[in-house]
């Protein structure tokens, strides 16, 4: 019997800033090199590296940032 592989979907998590549902991040955890993992931006894979896994509060403030950007880009 030959089993076909079936990629298992990748948890996705969807960051929108406050009050303005169509400015958004959506995050993904992949693996890094090194044996770690990292929080990366979704629709750029692993070039959408954000920061690494483990200290959750800082990359909140890296997505916090991100986000600020997108909402007010001519401030940067």
């Amino acid at each position: 019997m030959i089993k076909l592989y079936r990629p298992v979907p990748v948890p996705l998590l969807r960051v929108y800033a406050n009050g303005a549902e169509d400015i958004g991040i959506v995050v993904s955890v992949l693996a890094t090199p090194g044996g770690t993992w990292g929080y990366h931006e979704a629709p750029c894979g692993r070039r959408g590296f954000l920061f690494p896994c483990g200290d959750a509060k800082s990359a909140a403030e890296v997505v916090g940032d991100l986000l600020k950007h997108r909402m007010y880009p001519s401030t940067w």
